[in-house]
């Protein structure tokens, strides 16, 4: 599976490496994130036969969980989901984007610099807070967008934006609220709201049951995939 990054050249940050997911955990201040020792996490198989890998077209269509996730290169002219990213890793950020230095690079936005976790530390992370849905902007402009890894933006799809996960992670989002429970790929900036810790997609949040609510209070957890 470690050939799914090399297939999509110039995109090797963007896909499963080695068919594993980034679990992750990080404390941004005190008290921010309760992680305790041992956290368990639940190993999911890519279900390979489902798996499809299109040469050339920068496109992969894969299983996990049960949830079928697509993944394509956005087209390098369009905009960026989140247009206020100043840089990533100190570049601009499509020039990172473009060199594969965003994976858990620094990042700054509106002046503040944020720090995302290694992913050594990245293995046992789980929080609980408020989730929210974002993307509605873009859809009343032309074209797409591109995610902060270089990824074009599919309102509809399973996707997430986190400020501090390695991209891409798979995590599952449990709404608290009415117990739904699903798999998205983290593969954007975001949310750059006070108290939010995960913007989700709007197709995401509809799944969760709190499309038309616009928040509900959720349990982040990273996945871990083996292939």
């Amino acid at each position: 599976m470690a050939v799914w990054v090399s297939i999509l050249l110039g995109f090797s940050a963007l896909i499963l490496s080695n068919c594993s997911v980034v679990k992750g955990t990080y404390r941004v201040g005190k008290g921010t994130y309760t992680v305790g020792k041992g956290t368990l996490t639940t190993t999911y198989k890519v279900t390979k036969g489902a798996t499809k890998l299109t040469i050339g077209t920068g496109k992969v269509v894969y299983k996990l969980g049960g949830f079928t996730f697509k993944v394509v290169k956005a087209p390098f002219d369009w905009p960026l989901t989140h247009e206020e990213i100043e840089t990533i890793d100190d570049l601009p950020p499509k020039e990172a984007i473009k060199k594969g230095r965003v994976k858990n690079s620094p990042y700054v936005v509106h002046g503040k610099r944020y720090v995302p976790m290694s992913v050594e530390k990245a293995q046992k992370y789980q929080e609980e807070g408020v989730a929210s849905w974002y993307g509605y902007e873009t859809r009343r402009k032309k074209g797409g967008h591109m995610t902060a890894n270089g990824e074009a933006f599919n309102p509809n799809g399973l996707n997430a934006a986190h400020k501090y996960l390695p991209l891409p992670t798979h995590v599952r989002v449990t709404n608290l609220e009415n117990r739904r429970s699903i798999i998205v790929r983290v593969n954007d900036r975001g949310p750059f709201v006070r108290g939010r810790i995960i913007d989700l997609s709007a197709g995401a949040a509809r799944k969760l049951g709190f499309y038309k609510k616009g928040t509900a209070r959720v349990r982040v957890e990273t996945v871990e995939a083996k292939g």
